[in-house]
Order: structure tokens, then C-alpha cells, then sequence
């Protein structure tokens, strides 16, 4: 007899990975990410449950991207009023918020949905080295 296991989010305990965005490509750090919050990287990974793990990501600030991207890459975001639209080049957004550059990346990389909201929400990004989640003893992730 042949039976489908089909894991639940309550069965399988979430670990606390730490990456650290030192220096690496924007795109390459972004798939790695959204694929541990997915649960890719698990074998019993089933894509209508959400058995994901915590990303906190370090150093967001020394992110790169090739080309010339940094002058060329825009980010928009809109008020809702009329003539809202605020646009932002890459190396702008960078000084400013550097954490949302990684987000926006990451969070277009997730199923849309309720379920990519839910993902999304255990993804941390951070400026600099020290973070608030050294008591859940993150794994060190090498890419």
C-alpha cells in the first residue's frame, strides 16, 4: 500500500540560518535566500506547505550587482496620491535603506499569496554585523 506523505508546517521544526551579504551578488544571494524560506533546500519539501526556515542576512549594505546596474537599476514606490511616484536609482536606495534592496529581491522571488506573505515574513535583513537574533544561535550558510 502506497501512501503520500504530505508534511505540515506544525510537523517540522524551523531552524535560524545567518547569511552574510558581504560582497556578494544581489540576484545569486536573493535565490539562495528564497529557496531556504520555501524549504527547497529540505527533502521533504511539498510547495503548498510552508516548512521554511528563519534568513537573517548581515552586511546588506556591502551588497553589489554587476554592470552598471547601480546607476541604471530603479526603484519605484508610489503614494497613491496623484503624482506620487518616487524613483530611485540603486546606489541611492543603497545609502538610504539599504535593508529594502534585499527585501524587495527576495520578496519578488516568493509564490504570491498568502503563503509567500507567510515566507516573507521570516526573512531579517539587517545593516551591519550585529543583529537582535542571537538567541535562536543561527547556522553560519556559506554560498
Amino acid at each position: 500500500m502506497n501512501d503520500t506523505f504530505i508534511p505540515t508546517s506544525n510537523s517540522t521544526k524551523k531552524k535560524w540560518y545567518l547569511v552574510d551579504a558581504d560582497n556578494k551578488t544581489l540576484g545569486r544571494l536573493s535565490t539562495e535566500v528564497a529557496n531556504i524560506l520555501q524549504g527547497k533546500n529540505k527533502v521533504n519539501f511539498y510547495p503548498s506547505t510552508d516548512i521554511g526556515d528563519y534568513v537573517v542576512i548581515i552586511n546588506a549594505e556591502k551588497i553589489r550587482v554587476s554592470g552598471n546596474k547601480e546607476e541604471q537599476k530603479l526603484y519605484r514606490r508610489h503614494s497613491g496620491r496623484p503624482g506620487g511616484m518616487k524613483v530611485e536609482t540603486f546606489k541611492m536606495l543603497q545609502k538610504r535603506i539599504p535593508e529594502r534592496i534585499i527585501e524587495k529581491a527576495v520578496k519578488g522571488m516568493l509564490p504570491k499569496g498568502i503563503l509567500g506573505r507567510k515566507m516573507y515574513t521570516r526573512l531579517k535583513v539587517v545593516e551591519g554585523v550585529k543583529h537582535l537574533y542571537q538567541a535562536q544561535n543561527p547556522e553560519l550558510v556559506k554560498f
